[in-house]
């Protein structure tokens, strides 16, 4: 990543190398931003990382909200004031925002306030690849799409401008690969920023009960349809490329694609180049699909642009042969790249792959000559001390439902922690469910920030049904699969500074919870025996299992100049039992010429693997 003040230069085109999350994060800058939300998430989590580092330098406020839809709803609650927001989360994290932002849709906003959607084809980090540009027709909101670094930023200035013109929210969708991909970006000069708001009330605008609601959107439409005009004349939607035969409509990371691929096949095409993607430019499209026989569609995911254009072409009455995920010239599904698009459109024209860009080997075969490196939790990690006692109190009787979080590694061998993972705090409703309907008992595992993102309504759930579930909150001081963001349980606030920590035991006694113990996971006994005592309890039980995360725990260490004191085998009583191995599997411990050996740049010295040994036959060195 770029050094953090770098993003608060004030000479206006200097070239630096910016990803696209920190592209967006100076064009905020540049844009004037007053306030910046977010709840973390990849591929989004370096926009409000960037922000956060340099939020007291800059003058913005910046928050961690509890959740996406608080996070829009602060952003709002600023924007309303009319000073200008940032709301940033990954695609996922729009489904829990869209019920204020649907709404805000109708009331408008004063200040500029943009939504970043960051969308993850291939699902490198996620559970699903939904596409997220359906969002902008479902609310009746613009929706721009950059396809580099320089256009995130120059473009996150334009949406604020955008959203001001016509009060309205702006979303604002990258993908993984233009999020994470670093390009020189030349510099803007920075926005004068309106410190300082104030809400003016208008109870027909903003208090959305059905009759001021009705009314409203008829508003909304017709903002859309002059946006719609803007479109069409937009210089964000352009013909980048005119000749041959052929033409091609495309946005995003998937221009970049194209354009290399019509370079690698020596084609001579046309291409349409659409930066807003809605409303979606119909004129445009026509007058441009009108001139070829051919037109293919290069997106990822699923086929928005291709839909639209046949929408838009089908008043001509011509027979234009449109390509594009419905022909099967492209997958509905993963991720893009050069590669992919170069074969797909070679195929299509019946010309020959060019060697460089031919898979030669399939990709299984590749796979199948490599070791397995499935990803797993890290040495020390105190979730598999956890999953362990778990496991050795449980003796498989139970049904566990996981949830979203680096613990979602725990269905890995040895420990096999996770029956069912579907979003964000479903673990805890789903297993209530469960709970109505078999007789062994059900546990919840969440993570400590997503305990506070969404666990708390089905933790009251619980208590109010007296639903026989036990709620395990894996407590490791840090938002961490994500890049270790604070969250209400750390006591440290976006800005960097000391808030008020909100402990997770009092919430879950304050929400009504009886039975309540806080472990140390790294006591194996102690967490075992409250695994045992939560499973006869015949109602809802919460187990607080709470230990630093071993990553931050070891650059803390480092810090102080303190070094970790790892454990070691003692050869003559290791009877190599495998226990450490077999029931553990902690990468630190592991096989070496028929010997069991510890890695001591791995250990992190928990102490788990000593206590799990039944030989005694591993101590500190």
């Amino acid at each position: 990543m770029v050094a953090p003040k770098v993003l608060l230069s004030k000479k206006s085109h200097d070239r630096h190398l910016l990803s696209g999350n920190e592209a967006i994060a100076r064009g905020a800058i540049e844009a004037g931003i007053r306030v910046a939300t977010a709840y973390p998430g990849t591929p989004s989590s370096e926009i409000a990382d960037s922000i956060s580092e340099i939020a007291r330098e800059a003058g913005i406020y910046m928050e961690y909200s509890t959740n996406e839809i608080v996070a829009v709803e602060v952003a709002a609650g600023a924007s309303l004031c009319g000073v200008r927001a940032l709301s940033c989360m990954k695609h996922v994290g729009l489904n829990v925002a869209s019920d204020a932002l649907i709404t805000l849709a109708y009331t408008g906003v004063r200040g500029g306030l943009v939504v970043v959607s960051a969308d993850d084809p291939g699902c490198w980090s996620s559970q699903s690849e939904q596409d997220n540009r359906y969002y902008a027709p479902l609310a009746n909101l613009p929706c721009l799409e950059p396809s580099n670094s320089q256009e995130a930023k120059d473009w996150t200035v334009y949406t604020f401008e955008l959203s001001e013109k016509f009060e309205l929210p702006v979303l604002f969708r990258t993908t993984t690969r233009v999020s994470h991909t670093l390009a020189p970006v030349k510099f803007g000069s920075i926005r004068k920023r309106q410190e300082q708001g104030e809400f003016i009330a208008d109870v027909r605008r903003f208090v959305m009960v059905p009759d001021f609601a009705r009314v409203r959107h008829s508003v909304l439409v017709k903002k859309i349809n002059s946006i719609k005009e803007v479109s069409e004349k937009s210089p964000l939607n352009m013909i980048v490329r005119e000749e041959g035969r052929i033409g091609f409509v495309t946005s995003g990371v998937s221009f970049n694609y194209t354009m290399e691929a019509i370079d690698a096949l020596g084609l001579e095409a046309s291409v349409l180049k659409l930066g807003i993607i809605h409303p979606f430019p119909e004129n445009l499209v026509k007058e441009f699909v009108g001139r070829f026989d051919d037109i293919f569609i290069v997106e990822e995911l699923e086929p928005y642009l291709e839909n639209a254009v046949k929408a838009s072409a089908s008043s001509l009455g011509s027979c234009i042969r449109v390509h594009g995920k419905s022909s099967g010239f492209l997958p509905r599904y993963g991720e893009l790249s050069t590669t992919i698009v170069t074969e797909a459109l070679a195929k299509s024209l019946e010309k020959p792959v060019p060697r460089n860009f031919a898979i030669t080997i399939p990709f299984d075969e590749i796979q199948g000559s490599l070791p397995p490196r499935p990803p797993i939790l890290c040495a020390g990690c105190p979730h598999r001390a956890t999953f362990y006692a778990m496991r050795k109190s449980m003796k498989g009787e139970v049904v566990n439902c996981t949830d979203i979080g680096c613990y979602a590694l725990g269905i890995q061998a040895p420990l096999k922690i996770g029956d069912l993972l579907i979003c964000m705090g479903a673990s805890v409703g789903a297993a209530c469910g469960m709970s109505k309907v078999q007789e062994r008992p059900t546990v919840a595992i969440v993570g400590d920030s997503t305990f506070f993102h969404a666990a708390i309504p089905g933790l009251i759930d619980a208590v109010y049904n007296n639903h026989r579930v036990i709620i395990v909150v894996l407590d490791n001081y840090a938002t961490a699969m994500t890049g270790f963001q604070p969250h209400p349980g750390t006591g440290i606030t976006g800005m960097g500074i000391a808030g008020r920590r909100v402990v997770i035991e009092e919430v879950a006694m304050g929400c009504g919870v009886e039975h309540i113990k806080v472990v140390n996971p790294y006591d194996v006994k102690q967490t075992v025996d409250a695994f045992r005592r939560a499973r006869d309890y015949p109602g809802p039980s919460v187990i607080v299992s709470r230990q630093k995360c071993s990553l931050l725990a070891t650059q803390e260490k480092r810090r102080r100049g303190e070094k970790t004191i790892p454990y070691k085998i003692v050869e003559e009583s290791c009877d190599q039992c495998l226990a450490c191995i077999k029931v553990l599997g902690c990468p630190a411990i592991a096989i070496l010429d028929q010997k069991v050996v510890i890695d001591a740049n791995l250990c992190t010295g928990c102490s788990v693997c000593a206590q799990v040994c039944p030989n005694n036959a591993i101590e500190v060195s």
